[in-house]
């Protein structure tokens, strides 16, 4: 089923989904029963993305991203296969649309006269504080 993420539809083909064994609790039945959901997106392959957002989704993507330029998100929380798919198919449009949003481009401010003056102001009163620790002079 095609992930929807944002305005960007990203179609199967760009998905491939294995199921391996998931650990933890459970009995004989984790043993026998695949459950966990490996989802592979091709983002290197991919032609529903635009160039800039496949860089920020490389660098929003960290320790999912693989070497082959594919993003890997495992799910294993469920017990159930289909509620761990549903799982990794949020996690990747979630993904996708944070990377969608462009970041605000910071402008430089200059600080204000205010802040000027206190600064000045906190060095005079450190600088007094400092000249105070002098040795006392006679006034013979």
């Amino acid at each position: 089923m095609p992930i929807l993420a944002g305005k960007v539809l990203i179609p199967d083909s760009d998905l491939s989904v294995s199921f391996i064994r998931a650990g933890g609790p459970g009995g004989q039945s984790v043993n026998k029963v695949a459950s966990a959901v490996q989802l592979r997106f091709d983002l290197a392959g991919s032609a529903a993305l635009s160039d800039v957002v496949k860089h920020r989704l490389r660098s929003l993507a960290g320790r999912r991203l693989t070497d082959e330029g594919s993003v890997l998100i495992v799910a294993r929380e469920h017990r159930s296969q289909e509620q761990n798919r549903r799982e990794a198919e949020q996690r990747l449009a979630e993904l996708i649309r944070s990377a969608l949003i462009e970041p605000k481009i910071r402008r430089k401010t200059k600080p204000t006269r205010a802040s000027g003056l206190r600064r000045l102001e906190g060095k005079t009163r450190r600088s007094s504080v400092k000249r105070q620790r002098g040795r006392v002079r006679d006034q013979e």
